[in-house]
């Protein structure tokens, strides 16, 4: 009963984790180190090498199999496996609600996230050190970076499985960044309403086949290619760009921090945008939408500082 116990904890915090990457400006990371699973996150998700894995398959030979479960031990892989159900379970539930907010309340749903974002980047702030000309660099570089690929990266990269792989990619690393979420990133490269409708009709279409029988076929297998190319993304990361960043963090501390807070500064431009596309299909102007999303970024930024106020002793 108390390794059951144990492993719903880890579920849980599963979920926590989950639902902030599942949103703009709340980190997994964030919610990983408040729940103090960060350092053995981290060392479980390194352990991961080929040769391990290698020996996990060999476990369907009985004569492999004391192997096989000493490799997967050593991965700490039943922590990653309930914790990352946990983290799927929490991300499809949050993606599609948030898919229909962004169907219905596109001005409040994107105020929200504004606010997240910022309270998010000015919260973090603190933590940067812009002392030397290499780390005033790093933090243009970042907010630059950010500034301009928002608002045009889903236009000029479009939505290819190329690209989808990509952002599946890079939005992993956010696993291990205390302070910038996936989701985030997948703003940045104008993936996030894109890939957020795709889960949620890539969902609607399976149960639709599962309860009923039928299916569109053609539809079904495009939908789930699109979140079969981004996961896949998602595992190339975990082996590149998640040792990339923690390498980076390691060795150029400071100058790491002072990129990824400044591309959070840099990202606000990102609902400004999409919040501008929408309210000009509609024929509306600022002047009726900005009273809904400010009152929503004041909620989204209320957020981020009660968090704050209960992880002042974490050190990001």
């Amino acid at each position: 009963m108390a390794t059951t116990r144990a492993w719903l904890v880890v579920y849980l915090k599963g979920l926590a984790m989950g639902a902030a990457d599942a949103v703009p400006g709340v980190s997994g990371g964030t919610i990983a180190l408040i729940v103090g699973i960060y350092e053995r996150l981290i060392a479980a998700l390194t352990a991961i090498e080929p040769g391990r894995l290698v020996r996990v398959c060999a476990g369907v030979q009985p004569a492999r199999l004391a192997g096989a479960r000493m490799a997967f031990r050593e991965m700490d892989g039943g922590f990653l496996l309930v914790l990352g159900a946990g983290i799927a379970t929490s991300v499809v539930a949050v993606l599609s609600a948030v898919d229909v907010l962004l169907q219905t309340v596109p001005v409040a749903t994107f105020g929200f996230f504004f606010g997240l974002i910022a309270a998010s980047a000015i919260v973090l702030f603190g933590e940067v050190d812009l002392s030397t000309p290499g780390r005033k660099a790093a933090a243009a570089a970042g907010f630059l970076a950010a500034f301009l690929t928002s608002g045009y990266a889903s236009t000029a990269l479009g939505n290819e499985l190329p690209v989808i792989f990509l952002a599946g990619a890079i939005a992993i690393s956010a696993m291990i960044l205390p302070g910038i979420s996936g989701s985030l990133l997948l703003i940045v490269l104008g993936q996030y309403d894109y890939l957020s409708a795709t889960l949620r009709s890539f969902l609607e279409a399976l149960v639709s086949a599962v309860t009923t029988g039928t299916a569109e076929v053609p539809a079904l297998l495009n939908l789930g290619t699109t979140v079969v190319v981004f996961l896949s993304g998602a595992v190339v990361g975990l082996f590149t760009v998640a040792h990339a960043v923690k390498r980076a963090l390691a060795v150029y501390r400071m100058a790491t921090l002072a990129f990824l807070v400044s591309l959070i500064f840099g990202a606000l431009r990102a609902p400004v945008v999409e919040v501008s596309i929408r309210i000009g299909e509609r024929g509306e102007t600022w002047v009726t939408a900005a009273p809904t999303f400010l009152a929503a970024a004041i909620g989204g930024a209320a957020v981020v500082l009660v968090l704050d106020r209960y992880t002042g002793a974490i050190e990001y």
